[in-house]
């Protein structure tokens, strides 16, 4: 244990702490459109860093180094192109995501496709965005206990307390405000560490490439291309029906700031990721024997990097986490919200009873989360599983809505459900030939929405744009 490691952690948990407490206060955060849309003033830095720190949590920094550090580089591409690949398709995308912009997704799917469509659609949401906040809390979890003597297991109390706090009291601002914190913070320490692990513990990049094993230094490390897809899709799908991007976008100040954010966040996306495999991989060689979980985390706290560096690092990777758990409670308390409570069961609530259900649903998804993190053992295992279940069944509708105006209810419908119902089925079993279980259920899930919605079609086909009440958050308003 580094007495530096601790002190830094220690400020950076209570600067974390003091941007959730400025942004709690009531004159702040006073009504339901605050708490999700941060009042739609964020500036364009704080826009592009809260895109990056929600979209770049456990799943990037311990899931990405643990995929590269078994598998190398150049494999890492695979596993970690969905990212900047889904975001071109966001960008083209922003601006009707701003113009349309909703509290939640499933709401964006009810104008499209009924209200059958959007219960469906929060059930998954709740379900898969439970799962990765219990992922963060395991991932922060395995931080702390490399920086302090805590296990893992008390360390996921620490970060699943953390999280909820942010995520209870300020809502989007401050959610924001600390993830453009803790972006400056990863990416200045990620950057900095190349250099030093590559050149100066390794001794260049000769000799990073001849240490790594062989299978490390193909383009496959030793998977199929079949299993690489498998790695590629659950990243992609998620990032493009991810209801917290679609938020952020909506929280913009307007439609061509969704798009410039949106850009930002597409090359500073390479600044994380690109450094997550190339640090994975040398963990390899530097520590051949640890736990592939622990890659970056290990180089940061053995003494392969300057203790103050090593420690910011430590404390980023632990923001980041915080952050991105804090956004996907904080995303899914809405569909609590908005589409099971007021929709679904027809709950009336004024500004402030809904502003303290949102927040009460926090707690209750964060309990939830902590809970289920402890069934799986692996960080990158139930990363997947939640990526999966959520971007087969959200992401084809979602982007139906914007691409293809033959979609019917009827085949949206049975594409969320046969795509929920095989990516669970197919896990139970185990996963059999060691395909991944999006290769199965989104080819099903695609193929029922097509063959559906050409043999029942809807009531004729149409877009969001072709509808003039859905001018997004002003129609939302009233109808909430």
């Amino acid at each position: 244990m580094q007495t530096v490691h601790v002190t830094i952690l220690v400020l950076y948990l209570l600067l974390m702490v003091g941007i959730g407490a400025w942004f709690s206060r009531s004159r702040v955060v006073s009504t339901a459109d605050d708490y999700v849309f941060a009042g739609r003033n964020l500036p364009r830095p704080v826009m592009i860093g809260t895109l990056l720190a929600t979209w770049v949590g456990s799943g990037t920094i311990i899931g990405g180094a643990s995929f590269a550090y078994t598998y190398g580089p150049l494999a890492s591409i695979f596993f970690l192109a969905g990212t900047p690949v889904g975001i071109v398709v966001l960008y083209y995308l922003a601006k009707r995501i701003r113009r349309h912009s909703t509290f939640t997704v499933p709401e964006l799917l009810e104008r499209r496709y009924g209200l059958s469509v959007r219960i469906i659609a929060a059930l998954i949401t709740l379900l898969a965005y439970t799962g990765i906040t219990a992922y963060q809390f395991t991932g922060g979890g395995y931080i702390i206990s490399v920086i302090t003597p805590l296990s893992p297991e008390a360390g996921a109390i620490v970060v699943a307390i953390l999280v909820t706090f942010l995520a209870f009291g300020g809502g989007l601002k401050s959610v924001a405000w600390s993830d453009f914190v803790s972006a400056l913070v990863i990416v200045v320490s990620l950057v900095a560490a190349l250099p030093l692990i590559l050149g100066w513990e390794i001794g260049g990049m000769s000799e990073f490439w001849s240490g790594m094993p062989q299978a490390h230094r193909s383009l496959s490390g030793g998977l199929t291309p079949i299993q690489l897809l498998g790695y590629f899709l659950p990243l992609f799908l998620l990032i493009l029906a991810d209801q917290n991007m679609y938020q952020r976008l909506g929280a913009s100040r307007d439609e061509a700031e969704a798009r410039r954010s949106t850009a930002g966040f597409f090359f500073s996306s390479f600044l994380v990721t690109v450094p997550v495999a190339l640090l994975g991989s040398a963990a390899i060689i530097l520590m051949p024997d640890i736990t592939p979980d622990t890659a970056i985390l290990s180089l940061a706290s053995e003494g392969y990097l300057p203790t103050v560096l090593g420690g910011l690092l430590l404390a980023g990777a632990l923001a980041f986490i915080i952050t991105t758990g804090s956004s996907f409670q904080l995303s899914g308390a809405g569909n609590i919200v908005y589409d099971v409570a007021q929709r679904m069961l027809g709950v009336q609530m004024d500004d402030r009873k809904r502003l303290w259900v949102h927040r009460l649903s926090v707690l209750g998804i964060g309990l939830v989360a902590y809970v289920l993190g402890r069934f799986f053992p692996t960080v990158l295992e139930l990363q997947l599983y939640s990526y999966t279940v959520y971007g087969v069944a959200i992401a084809p509708p979602v982007l139906a809505i914007f691409l293809w105006r033959r979609a019917s209810t009827a085949g949206v419908l049975t594409s969320m459900v046969l795509g929920v119902v095989v990516t669970i089925t197919w896990e139970q079993l185990g996963q059999p030939g060691g395909v991944n279980s999006v290769l199965v259920s989104l080819p099903v899930a695609l193929v029922a929405l097509v063959l559906v919605s050409l043999a029942v079609p809807g009531a004729g086909p149409r877009s969001l744009d072709d509808d003039p009440t859905s001018e997004a958050t002003g129609a939302a308003l009233k109808e909430h």
